[in-house]
């Protein structure tokens, strides 16, 4: 895809650029030449085998795992090696992961208001106020004093995206947001995500569930052993995948 500069090949400006980025975990070569744009408001979603590198792309997004080669920009920003401007930089990025991640011994609305207070400056009654519209938005506001232990693991997860969210990030990544969940409770977080997506947040998202990803992408990207191997639309992907490999991920899913 040809990119106009400093933005997409369709105008939008790129909120996350990746550029020639490798990785090796000693003899593993785990990313290899990843090259990706991802503009304002694009909801992308990243599939593919195990092991095909997909999460740990998106780990190298704010970070979270480092690259031995390539260059990585956030809102044109290139992502920095470490200390504060790492940490500025991060609260642009929101991430949800597998599992949750909420501080045990903290309220449901301590959750959402730490990242405001703590990293954003704000005032307690408006990060309050924040986090309130925040855990309305995704349906749990009736948890706010609660503990995490006392959610069940769609609602942790819910408060979780919440969570990123009061950071106000420019981008969110979800790493297998829903595959630590039980399945009556996937759907209520996909719901969630959906919703974001319809509003306009740039997303990232590796899953394994198809069903979201024909629903909320505008775009899929397929990888295996640590390639970009495919990149279309839903539509194209899941009736006419041009590689072999795409083929035969997807064959696997419809015969099981």
């Amino acid at each position: 895809m040809s990119t106009a500069p400093g933005g997409r090949a369709d105008g939008s400006a790129t909120v996350v650029s990746v550029k020639g980025v490798n990785k090796h975990y000693g003899p593993l070569h785990v990313l290899k030449d990843i090259n990706l744009a991802v503009g304002k408001g694009e909801v992308v979603v990243v599939l593919g085998p195990s092991g095909s590198g997909k999460s740990t792309m998106c780990r190298t997004i704010n970070r979270l795992e480092t690259i031995d080669e390539g260059e990585i920009r956030v809102d044109g920003e290139l992502l920095p090696q470490e200390g504060k401007a790492l940490a500025k930089l991060r609260a642009e990025v929101g991430m949800v992961f597998q599992s949750f991640n909420l501080f045990a011994n903290k309220s449901i609305l301590e959750n959402v208001t730490l990242g405001p207070l703590k990293v954003r400056g704000m005032k307690k009654p408006e990060a309050e106020k924040l986090a309130l519209e925040l855990l309305a938005k995704v349906g749990v506001a009736n948890q706010k004093d609660k503990m995490p232990a006392q959610l069940s693991g769609g609602q942790q997860q819910r408060v979780a995206i919440a969570r990123a969210l009061a950071m106000r990030p420019k981008v969110m990544l979800f790493d297998e947001p829903t595959s630590a969940l039980d399945p009556e409770m996937i759907n209520e977080v996909l719901d969630t995500m959906i919703s974001l997506a319809r509003e306009g947040m740039t997303m990232i998202v590796v899953t394994h569930e198809m069903g979201f990803a024909r629903k909320a992408a505008d775009r899929i990207i397929f990888m295996a052993d640590g390639q970009i191997v495919e990149e279309s639309t839903p539509e194209e992907f899941f009736t006419n995948p041009q590689t072999d490999r795409a083929k035969d991920f997807l064959s696997k899913l419809i015969t099981h």
